[in-house]
């Protein structure tokens, strides 16, 4: 069991990255299975309490505010611990340095939009595939939101290194590989044996996929640094022309 400064307790309330008040023990529920509340390289391996967990979640929380104030280069260690209004010495029980504590926030995104990877849908071509493809688009672009400020980070790759950007590349491919499989399952579905020239997936049909996992991207990346945009009237023309995109006839 690790020892923690008794300085550093948590307060005895928490705030959660959207920014309302909870108690300790509701803070404590409100991330049960977090990959984040392992805490970095320092705390691998070691048991954690209550206390422990948020600890580290209030640095966490700090560290994701100062990097979506500042940006990630100018963040500083010190700017961390001030803003959890904790030590050095406790940052360091938990953290090896600034890019480490990157590095968990990045689970917790690529833990979310994985789980939305594998929830992409079959999607039919008729009108309740397109309900269910505008539907997922909405969970990405609420997943996506919940964690813009560290995939915008991630999107950088001379700031964040190989080995982190990495991770969101296999994740880039993985995503088209299921609306490839979503999308081309679909057209499979909906037109079986009659199907007629022309009617199935398109040509080279991951491209396809990429193409549009890319537009979607790079429009929720407008939507998380507030370019004023209509969220609803976006993911109804996102969802139209992705379903376009490959059943278009």
């Amino acid at each position: 069991m690790s020892r923690e400064p008794c300085q550093d307790a948590p307060p005895r309330s928490a705030v959660h990255p959207a920014g309302a008040a909870t108690t300790s023990s509701q803070a404590t529920d409100r991330y049960p299975r977090r990959p984040s509340l392992s805490g970095g390289i320092p705390a691998q391996g070691r048991e954690l309490g209550a206390q422990g967990r948020l600890t580290i979640r209030r640095l966490l929380d700090a560290g994701l505010a100062e990097f979506d104030e500042r940006g990630f280069q100018a963040v500083r260690v010190d700017d961390v611990v001030k803003r959890a209004k904790t030590s050095h010495g406790t940052f360091y029980l938990y953290f090896a340095n600034k890019d480490d504590l990157f590095r968990t926030l990045l689970q917790d995104a690529l833990h979310d939009m994985q789980l939305i990877t594998d929830e992409f849908p079959v999607v039919t071509p008729n009108a309740a595939g397109r309900a269910a493809l505008r539907h997922w688009i909405e969970r990405f672009t609420d997943t996506y939101a919940a964690h813009a400020t560290v995939i915008r980070i991630l999107s950088q790759a001379d700031i964040v290194g190989e080995e982190v950007y990495g991770d969101g590349l296999r994740l880039l491919f993985r995503f088209a590989e299921a609306i490839t499989q979503g999308m081309t399952a679909a057209g499979k579905a909906g037109h079986g044996d009659r199907a007629e020239p022309g009617s199935g997936p398109p040509e080279h049909a991951e491209l396809t996929a990429l193409a549009c996992l890319m537009m979607l991207e790079r429009v929720n990346y407008l939507l998380s640094v507030e370019v004023r945009l209509p969220k609803d009237e976006m993911i109804d023309r996102l969802s139209a022309i992705i379903y376009a995109a490959f059943h278009a006839q």
